[in-house]
């Protein structure tokens, strides 16, 4: 599994978390092993292969720390959201963009550009052109105001 597959993995996490009464811990216990990956690799191929100890040790930094830093991140977000509302937001999006701008925030070893690239062709896969575009924009807007790039 390559590290784009792990973050297209905690976005999914993420994403479901806004949706759920388990805690961050429940569900990344529930979801992270093989048993899950199987079952869900029939209907996804992202899940065909089970994250190492390594990769689901990325993927639960992050998914944890999205969730710890939700509201920071989601003010980030709206601060840069021109002329949409949050709520009008997708989730999804919303998912993929908090957990970029956590690397950005967070993991200095991720390149920034990294963060927002592997954003953007995971965003593709997902929403509209102009939702990708949107997110491509608050990300970019993100980093260099916040971060000064």
């Amino acid at each position: 599994m390559v590290r784009n597959t792990a973050r297209e993995i905690a976005i999914h996490l993420s994403y479901e978390l806004s949706f759920t009464d388990k805690t961050v811990d429940e569900l990344l216990d529930q979801r992270l092993t093989a048993d899950t990956f199987a079952t869900l690799a029939e209907e996804d191929a992202l899940y065909a292969e089970a994250p190492n100890a390594k990769q689901a040790e990325y993927i639960r930094r992050l998914v944890k720390g999205v969730e710890e830093h939700a509201a920071e991140l989601d003010g980030y977000i709206a601060k840069y959201a021109k002329g949409w509302s949050f709520a009008r937001i997708p989730l999804v999006a919303s998912a993929i963009m908090r957990v970029a701008m956590y690397e950005i925030l967070y993991m200095p070893d991720i390149p920034n550009g990294a963060a927002i690239n592997e954003a953007v062709e995971i965003a593709k896969k997902y929403e509209t052109p102009e939702t990708v575009k949107f997110i491509n924009g608050i990300l970019g807007s993100f980093v260099r105001q916040e971060i000064g790039e």
